[in-house]
This record gives C-alpha cells, structure tokens and sequence, in this order.
C-alpha cells in the first residue's frame, strides 16, 4: 500500500465512495477521525456566492476574499469598521448548500505578502440548518471563544470538539481590546448523509451509583431542553460511541457516562421512550443503527423491541413498523443495534424503544437511506403481518433503462481514472530514488536565502502534492500550526534576518516580530524586538523591546576595569566582530560589591571570560556591545553567568564575564563515569545520580529566571553551561565560538551555522525563537547530562536527517524520532523531557513547571 501517495489513494477512495453513493449502497455513519476534508474554500469548490459577510473594509475586502491561503484582492476579508469586545455583529458567512458535517476549522489572517498584519486572535462560530435559527457552537467544557491566530501568515487550524451539522457557518471575530481584525478561513468535514437535521426525545436523566452519580443528560444538544430535547441533534448524532463500561472517566476528561444519553423506566408508566427523528427532504430508509449500552450488572440493557411510524407528507401511517432484537444477558459490551426500516418512504420517523431493564442508554443513532428515486405510487395492501408495513414502489421503466445506462458509463469512467493514477503512482515509484537526491538542495534553500525567495516544502519529495480536492486533514491537536510554504508569507525583514545570518556565520541573527515572540508581548510587526549579535557570534539572549526599556532604564551598574590587570591564558572563539579570552584578573576583589563572593585571597588572581570587541567593528556593532552590556548588568540570578566588569573607555571594548574553574559542563561531564562497577574498574572520577539532578535543576532555576524576564537564550546546551566548585553551574552563551564543538553546529553553505540537534522543530523550520523553543533545548540539555556527554544528541541521525525529523514532528503523523531514554534516566524525568517535546508549543511546561518537578525527584 506504501507504493501509491496518500493523496492519490484518498482520490481512489473518495470515487470509490461516490460510486457506491450512486449506487444507493453508502454507508452514513460518520466517523469524525476520517470526515476531515477541505470543503472548498481554499481549493474553490465553494462559489463567491456562497460566501457573504455583515460589511466590508472596502470591495478588495469583500467576504469572497477570506479564503484560507489565498492571497486575492488585499489579501482577507476586513470588516468594515473595529471590532470591538463583546461586539459580535462582525461575521463571515458560508453557504455549504447542503447538510455537513464539520469536524475541524482553519484560519489565518490577512498578510498579504507582508504589507498586511491584521488577524483575529480569538472568534467564535455560529451555524443553522435551515438558515434562520443560528446556534452558538460551545465545546465540551462549554466555552465559546476559539483562540484565533497570532500573526498573518500562519494557518491555525482547530478540531471542534463536538463536530457540528450545518448547512450555514459564520465566523465572528471576538477581540479583547479595540483593534482592526481581518480573517481567511476553511471548513473541513464531509458531507451529512444522514439528512438528519433534529431529534426530540425526553431529557437524560441522572443515574445514581454507590460510589457517585453518572450524568446521562445529552450535554452538546443544540436544541431547547426543558423537559425534553427538542428541535436539534447532540451526542446522538456526533459520531463518537459510548465506552462499554459507561461509569468509568471519558477520554475528555468530563464525567463518566458523557457520551450515552439514557433514561429510567420508572420515570416512563408507557414502558418506552419515544423519539423523533426530522429529516430534511422525504427518503427511502433502508435501516435504522442504534448503539446501546448493555452493562446488565448495572441493570442497564439494550432495548426489547422498537416501534417505529414513518410520516412521507403531513400525516403518519397507521400501521408501524415493529422489531425486536432480543436480550443479550451474558455479554455486556456496548453494541449497535440495526434495524430493518425496509424502504419506508418518509421525511420524520417516530420510534418507541421499549425498556428491558431498569435503564436504557444510547450513544449513537445513524440512518441509511436512498436518493428519492421512486414515485410515490403504492403496490395493493401487503399481506404481510399487521405489525410490519412493506410498501412496494413502483419503478418506471424508462428512468431505470437511463439509470442503468449511466451507472454502467460512470463505472467505466471511474476505472478508467483509477488505472490511470495507478499508472502515474508505478511511473512516480520509478523516479523516486531521483526525486530523493534533491532532498539535501531542498533542505539548504530551505535552511538559507540565495535570493528574494525562501522556501521550504514541507511535503519533501517522497510525498508528492495532491491536488485533489479531498486532501484529508489528520487530527490534530488543539493548536496546529502549518508554516508558510513561501517566504513572501513572512514579514519582508525575516529574510533579511536570515541573510546576516549567513552573512556573519552565527547562529543569532538580528530578530524580527518572526524570530521572537513572546507570550504576554505584542504579535504585531510595530512592536520592535531587540537581539543582541554577540561580538563572538554567539547567540546572546534575544529579549522583546518592552523588556529591553525597562532592564536600561538606569545606567550600567558594573565599573571600568583597568586592561593591564588583565593576563590572556587562551583564546575561546572568534566571530566575524569580536573575540572572547580566557584571562586571569587581578585585583578583580577591589572592583566588586558584596554580591560577588570569591573563594581566593585578594593576592590571587580571579578567572575570568573577556569578550572583546574588534577596533575595526562597525558602528551598529559597537551599538549592540553596548547593549549587550547594559542587558547583562542587569542579570542577576546565582545561575548566570555574571558581568564582573567593563573596559569601555578606550578601544577595544571589552566586558569581563564570570568562568568557573570547573570549564563548560559538556567537557566535565565527558570527564567522569557514572557511580557503579565499571568506574571502579576504570578509576575514573564519578558523580552520583543526585548530583546530575542537582545541577539539572540549576539549569532550570536559571532558565526560569531569564523566561520571567522574557528572555529567550536561543542555544541552550551542556556547552554553555559552565561548572564551578561544588556541583554549581551557571548558565553562559560563548560555547558556539569554541571550534571544540563546531560539529554541533550545521552549516549552510559553509556560512552560517545553526544547532539544530538542540532546536525545536519551529525554530528550525519557521524561524521561531520563544522560550517554548528554550524548553525544548532544556530537554536536550537533560538528556545530555543523564548520558554523562558520551554522545551527540541524535548521533544516529546525519543533519539532513535531523533537519527532515524535524518536518515529522511538524507533520505530526506519529513517525517522529524522539532522543531515546538515558540508561541512568528514570521514567519521570524521561516524561518530563517528553513533555518538553511535544509538538503545540502551548502543551510544552514552564520552567516553573519543571523546577518544581526536578525539585521533586531529587531525594
């Protein structure tokens, strides 16, 4: 089955279904893992017409230009004035033209090849089945608000969890301040064969156990619920089937019971339960499924018997349909139930399910039913038993003749079309050895920018594009993000970013609102963030522009340190700007305040780092110096590094840094062998579990505190972390300038260099550098510690290969490679760095988060 594209083989199925639709034999019941495809807005099945809106910016804003990744007229639909909060009278309406299930929305924002920055962080969704009573969708919590996007040119796509049934769906932007909103937007799902459009029933009722109560009621009913439900469809029709054993937790973390509707029998002196089903044009129903709950330890069974009355125009048949399927006492799984309907022509049905126990409780209730392709002429009075109706239809001739003869040309056409793409997908197969020798080309330009045009495709080339309108969305979590495909998606000035990135050979490059966003900071391009080119080519903490006016609001507090006391031991790196020395200074006790605790007599000299800036440096160059050291001498936290002082006064300008004794952690790791027989047999110096956890946990307590400050250190590893007496690890950012770990660093074209073993799959293929994206590094940093440093994270892996996991994790289909369990690491932390791994930035912990947990582990 691997041989043919995915694509290709949704094509083949989706004729497939189509043809068995025609054949009047198509299954209806929905499952919502597989109904997940585009219904037209993007690939322009859904007309112009179709798509409307309360106002319009202007005519190049119209409603017919919100579709998802579509950048026509300005580039989205604009309403016409702000939104403001609590103001829902802003909507996009689409017009689907039929019935549909819809289990997943898409939105993006109006970027418009960089000149539009206008989205909606937040909306919410109304929708109707017949076009004049609309329905606010709510989520199984009950919560209206859909958090939207955060930037132009991103695609958000989110699972509405319970899916809906409309015919109409508007989107309504919800802000929380007074702001100018723009959307495009696409509806995914499939198409609501059932042509069920509303239930009534009696409300569920609460069932009460000995240990708590189980809440049967239908909790997503879209209808009136007073005493009974009526006009709309809930749990019954959402296609998600109740557990066998209804008392234990739902996998939606709600109560148990969620999923089943159920009643008891003392509340019904009748016997049964009757409910109504409303269809929305007259059909031919060929069966009825009911999937019931049968725990008869509970005194929960599955209906006796069933009693239904069909109604074709205004009035309903006197003669119902009866069927009994009997009670099954020894098995208590949950079952569907099917039941014949035997071609009753009808547009509502009315069925009485008779209790067999104390309690009846459903889940799903699906229907099969044909085209109307009869008339309504009947046959002479069946003969049949009094309980059970057969109309017979009579078929004319004619039409059948046609019928006939157009199914008979469909099937050829639709074979010819699968032997064709079979043909395609052999020829494809053949070629595809050829196609893979262009990955490593695609993975450059995709990591590097020869021209005006930057572009990544994710699809690569063992996954050729469909172009078939039924391109099926997998499911997803809660806030999937698809990257932009092209770089005119993204503000003009990333790939500026990127250019002296390549430019410079750093790995931290002059960020843009792309490269840096912060939680709790502005999304929009006017909110300018600051990123600090270390002199080394180091990546220097990256902090937002807000943060950056609030840390240099004061003058530097650190003193002029005279250059002769200074003794240069070794030269730790260079960048294109500046160097950084190993030096000894002396008399450094003399320059500092009671902060600085030094375990050294005033007579010995102090080891320190010395970051120094060329004479020949540019002005800008020179500016972020500054810059740097003003930031830096406002960090004060006991696991980071410290600026001791500065030599400012003269060129070249130099800040003096704390080192540890102890040197980098990667290399003091390397050192040593974990407690245990075989570092007794090598003498060689070890460090206890504890220890590692110890100093694990400084690593965090340090990245807690810059992300409190909203910064973002961009290449967290064991290399910048220094180790000094005592287990004590401060956290640095000059490890990238040593050519001792060049080989950690991928290079592009010989030009800028990127750590991608330790970066996120978002900063490697978005360009996005967050403190989510620093917790991800922390992981990788973990791991390195519970591996004593012995090995390179994924040193299985080449880059190329690294860098096209990467596009796994963003395609989220489970074939993703994660770095595997240390033999020292216990299941808790591997589920801490688990944790830290996961796709959706948002489910990713804080630093708090995991502080707090590390602090828990350690005896």
């Amino acid at each position: 089955m691997h041989m043919f594209g995915m694509g290709h083989l949704w094509d083949i199925h989706f004729l497939l279904l189509t043809l068995l639709y025609l054949l009047g034999t198509v299954t209806s019941q929905v499952n919502p893992g597989v109904c997940r495809y585009p219904l037209g807005m993007s690939g322009g099945q859904i007309q112009d017409e179709d798509i409307s809106a309360s106002s319009q910016w202007s005519e190049s804003t119209a409603a017919r230009y919100g579709r998802l990744d579509f950048e026509e007229g300005d580039g989205a639909w604009c309403p016409e004035i702000t939104v403001e909060p609590d103001n829902l009278k802003e909507f996009l309406q689409i017009d689907l033209r039929s019935l549909h299930f819809i289990t997943l929305v898409g939105t993006q924002g109006r970027h418009a090849g960089g000149i539009g920055n206008e989205f909606a962080k937040m909306y919410k969704i109304k929708y109707s089945r017949d076009g004049s009573r609309w329905i606010s969708w709510r989520n199984r919590q009950g919560k209206q608000v859909i958090e939207g996007n955060r930037n132009a040119y991103d695609i958000v796509l989110k699972d509405l969890e319970p899916p809906i049934i409309a015919h109409f769906v508007r989107f309504m932007p919800v802000t929380d301040q007074s702001m100018n909103v723009c959307m495009r937007v696409e509806l995914y799902g499939c198409e609501w064969l059932d042509g069920l459009v509303s239930y009534n029933a009696p409300a569920g009722e609460q069932m009460t156990l000995p240990a708590f109560p189980v809440y049967l009621n239908d909790s997503v009913y879209d209808g009136a619920v007073i005493h009974s439900m009526t006009e709309g469809l809930g749990q019954l029709t959402d296609g998600v089937c109740g557990l066998d054993d209804f008392t234990l937790n739902h996998v939606y973390n709600v109560w148990p019971g969620y999923d089943y509707v159920g009643w008891n029998n003392e509340s019904f002196p009748s016997g049964y339960v009757e409910i109504m089903f409303e269809f929305d044009r007259t059909r031919n129903f060929t069966t009825m499924k009911v999937h019931c709950n049968n725990m008869f330890s509970w005194r929960v069974k599955t209906f006796h018997q069933v009693v239904c009355y069909f109604r074709s125009e205004s009035d309903w048949e006197t003669t119902p349909l009866s069927f009994s399927p009997g009670v099954d006492e020894k098995n208590p799984s949950a079952r569907f139930i099917t039941v014949n309907l035997a071609n009753h022509m009808a547009s509502a049905i009315k069925c009485q399910f008779y209790f067999a126990d104390a309690w009846m409780l459903f889940s799903e209730i699906t229907f099969q039913s044909d085209t109307a392709m009869y008339n309504t002429t009947l046959a002479p009075p069946s003969t049949g038993p009094p309980t059970e109706k057969n109309p017979t239809h009579k078929i004319d001739d004619s039409n059948t003749r046609i019928l006939i003869g157009c199914l008979v040309a469909i099937i050829f056409i639709l074979v010819a079309i699968i032997v064709i793409i079979l043909w395609r997908q052999v020829w494809q197969k053949m070629l595809e050895k050829a196609s893979r020798r262009m990955l490593d080309d695609e993975l450059t330009a995709s990591l590097s920018i020869q021209s005006e045009t930057f572009i990544y495709n994710h699809n690569q080339s063992s996954e050729q594009e469909s172009n078939s309108t039924y391109e099926r969305i997998f499911p997803l979590g809660p806030d999937y993000q698809e990257p932009s495909s092209l770089i005119s998606k993204i503000v003009p000035d990333f790939a500026q970013s990127l250019e002296e990135t390549a430019s410079t050979s750093t790995a931290a490059s002059k960020s843009t609102t792309t490269t840096v966003v912060q939680d709790g900071v502005p999304h929009y391009a006017e909110a300018d963030i600051v990123s600090l080119q270390g002199v080394t080519g180091s990546n220097t903490y990256a902090i937002p522009a807000v943060t950056m006016d609030l840390l240099s609001g004061k003058d530097v507090a650190v003193e002029e340190f005279p250059r002769k006391l200074l003794t240069f031991k070794e030269k730790l790196g260079e960048g294109q700007f500046g160097e950084v020395h190993l030096c000894e200074a002396e008399g450094m006790q003399e320059f500092m305040n009671n902060e600085f605790l030094f375990d050294i007599s005033k007579d010995q000299p102090v080891l320190v780092a010395v970051k120094m800036l060329r004479s020949d440096a540019n002005k800008n160059a020179r500016n972020d110096f500054l810059k740097e050291i003003k930031i830096m001498s406002r960090l004060k936290d006991p696991n980071i590094i410290r600026l001791l002082a500065v030599c400012i006064y003269s060129d070249p300008l130099c800040m003096i840094t704390e080192y540890m004794e102890n040197g980098d952690l990667n290399q003091f790791l390397s050192r040593h062998e974990p407690e245990g027989q075989l570092a007794l047999l090598s003498n060689a110096p070890t460090i206890s579990f504890n220890n590692l956890c110890y100093m694990a946990t400084q690593i965090a307590s340090g990245m807690k505190y810059l992300s409190s400050l909203n910064f973002v250190h961009r290449d967290l590893a064991t290399r910048n972390c220094l180790v000094g007496k005592k287990y004590t690890i401060k956290i640095a950012d000059f490890g990238m300038s040593r050519n001792l770990y060049s080989g950690d660093y991928y290079r592009i074209q010989g030009r800028a260099v990127l750590p991608i073993r330790w970066m996120s799959w978002e900063s490697i293929l978005l360009g996005k550098f967050t403190t989510a994206s620093d917790v991800w590094a922390f992981a990788v940093t973990l791991w390195e510690i519970l591996n004593f440093c012995k090995e390179q994270p994924y040193s299985q892996l080449t880059d190329e290969q690294v860098i096209e996991n990467t596009g796994e994790f963003f395609r989220d289909q489970k074939r993703q490679i994660y770095l595997p369990q240390p033999v020292l690491c216990p299941d808790s932390i591997y589920k801490i760095m688990l944790s830290c791994w996961r796709r959706n930035t948002k489910e990713r912990p804080s630093f708090q988060e995991i502080y707090r947990a590390l602090l828990e582990i350690q005896p």
